[in-house]
């Protein structure tokens, strides 16, 4: 695992979309998975930055989100379609039918998660981007989640939910369940870029980085991959 650290956001957003542009010069076809939340907004942000500038290309790319919530129709302001279509791939050259997330909105959720397994296993991640949850999860893999778990419905821990609560206008609006890629999914990535800010995320970096690898604490199964990557900034570097 190697660790990253930088100055700011600033300096992590830029660094992060440099990361997928060197992909992308090497690999115009490369299959991309995506993350949502407050982290990944200035990557996204330079990426479209670059695309704008004619410094990179995304006709040819192939992206798979980590997760959605289970119940919020791909119209509503607060499910990952949205944010993904908002924050990034209104503003890019990607071809809607290259575009993947999980079937949230949907009366079966079971067959969901199995249409999204086949569809991972039939095609290859280059890059994975996480981020990492206060309790130490990746996707929506609550502590506990064994590392042999495949694309499945979650319930969400009350603390994942408390800290989605200032995306809704209540708690109660925040759905309970979600559909997330598993820790195997994620680890059949060739390659992962994990990105923490904040002194939020502090205390799960210091775990991450010194603690054991265990189930209870989700991201700990990403030192059992050989090529990752973790950027954080001075805030989330503070306690170690």
């Amino acid at each position: 695992m190697k660790i990253i650290k930088v100055k700011d956001y600033e300096e992590l957003s830029k660094m992060a979309a440099d990361f997928v542009r060197n992909l992308l010069e090497k690999k115009p076809d490369a299959c991309l998975g995506l993350a949502t939340g407050s982290t990944p907004l200035g990557m996204y942000q330079n990426l479209i930055e670059m695309y704008q500038k004619g410094e990179v290309s995304f006709k040819d790319v192939r992206t798979y989100n980590l997760d959605e919530y289970c119940g919020l129709e791909k119209t509503h302001p607060q499910s990952y379609f949205t944010y993904m279509h908002e924050m990034f791939f209104n503003h890019i050259d990607i071809s809607e039918n290259n575009i993947n997330l999980p079937e949230g909105d949907t009366a079966n959720h079971e067959e969901a998660c199995n249409s999204y397994n086949e569809l991972l296993y039939n095609d290859e991640i280059d890059l994975q981007i996480l981020g990492i949850g206060g309790n130490g999860h990746i996707g929506f893999n609550e502590p506990g989640t064994a590392f042999t778990q495949e694309t499945f419905v979650v319930k969400l821990a009350e603390k994942t939910r408390l800290d989605n609560q200032r995306f809704f206008n209540s708690l109660a609006e925040v759905p309970e369940f979600a559909i997330t890629m598993g820790i195997k999914n994620i680890l059949q990535a060739k390659e992962i870029l994990l990105l923490a800010s904040g002194k939020g995320k502090a205390e799960a970096i210091k775990k991450l980085v010194s603690g054991e690898v265990s189930v209870d604490f989700p991201a700990s199964a990403l030192k059992e991959h050989a090529n990752v990557t973790v950027i954080i900034d001075e805030e989330a570097a503070s306690l170690l």
